[in-house]
């Protein structure tokens, strides 16, 4: 792409042309454009051919990310690192929306569904994922509840909360992801997400691991998706370091480790403190929560 502005997909001002970058699963050179009004970082060319990105090689890590390891989770759920994540979200959902059996949570683009196989055995409430393609089949094949795309139009105005983790990079237009989300949430609920936040890595966004342009094609800047949430319709809110954090991050250092399962030299760490640091550095708890406000 040669264009040196183009909209951005957050605040529809001009982005500017910052460089490119050459896929490793996908050879060639994605163009990337920030835009200075909102601090929107995305691709402006992305590779839309989901079907092929989105394959099985793609969840057995032999895609685009070598870090992907849905098979082993599904399969291993009581011995995958994931456990930390999963155990981390459910603590830091329950910080802002307490979890009774009467909740009703959609994991929104739950993958292999792992997050709600996790919480339906430790908090048993009404959670139900929404995925696409044969990893939500597979998923479904173990019982586990995953929403079609027809669902969820009766959904809608029902759910305490939503979670997406890890969801929102993939997305070409994230207002319009957002939209959808806020949709499915009654009046108090609360959206929950997770993405890698850009700010620390505004000046050197091709050098940072995150940035795998055949899948993450939208970067967020906290203050970016406080922008997008409040076009969407949520209220922000920033909780900062939340209970449950420290389980996230532990899973996100172990994973770029490339582990599959806890360790004994791991479980040893203080993790507590370790996290905090982490944090300092990449900021992961800087992004906002997302709030349906309550009618006056």
């Amino acid at each position: 792409m040669s264009e040196l502005k183009m909209p951005c997909r957050v605040c529809g001002k001009d982005a500017s042309f910052i460089g490119g970058k050459i896929g490793k699963y996908n050879v060639r050179k994605f163009s990337f454009y920030r835009c200075a009004d909102c601090a929107f970082t995305f691709i402006g060319d992305p590779w839309t051919e989901y079907a092929e990105i989105y394959n099985r090689a793609y969840y057995r890590g032999e895609g685009a990310d070598p870090l992907v390891d849905y098979h082993f989770e599904l399969d291993n759920p009581d011995k995958t690192i994931r456990l930390y994540e999963w155990r981390g979200i459910l603590e830091a959902v329950n910080a802002l929306h307490p979890v009774t059996p009467q909740t009703k949570w959609i994991d929104f683009g739950c993958g292999n569904g792992g997050l709600v196989r996790y919480v339906k055995q430790q908090a048993p409430c009404g959670i139900q994922g929404f995925e696409e393609g044969w990893i939500a089949d597979t998923a479904r094949s173990l019982g586990i509840p995953i929403l079609y795309e027809t669902d969820l139009a009766s959904q809608e105005g029902t759910c305490d909360v939503v979670t997406a983790i890890e969801v929102i990079e993939h997305v070409e237009k994230p207002v319009e992801f957002l939209q959808a989300v806020r949709k499915l949430l009654k009046p108090g609920g609360v959206l929950f997400l997770t993405t890698g936040n850009a700010a620390p890595h505004r000046k050197n966004i091709f050098d940072w691991g995150y940035t795998t342009p055949e899948i993450h094609i939208s970067f967020f800047e906290p203050s970016t998706l406080e922008r997008a949430m409040k076009l969407a319709g949520f209220t922000p809110e920033h909780h900062g370091f939340l209970p449950g954090f420290a389980d996230i991050i532990r899973f996100k250092v172990l994973k770029n480790l490339k582990m599959r399962q806890p360790a004994l030299w791991e479980r040893g760490l203080p993790w507590p403190l370790l996290s905090r640091i982490v944090d300092q550095v990449h900021r992961v708890t800087a992004h906002p929560a997302g709030r349906v406000t309550l009618p006056r």
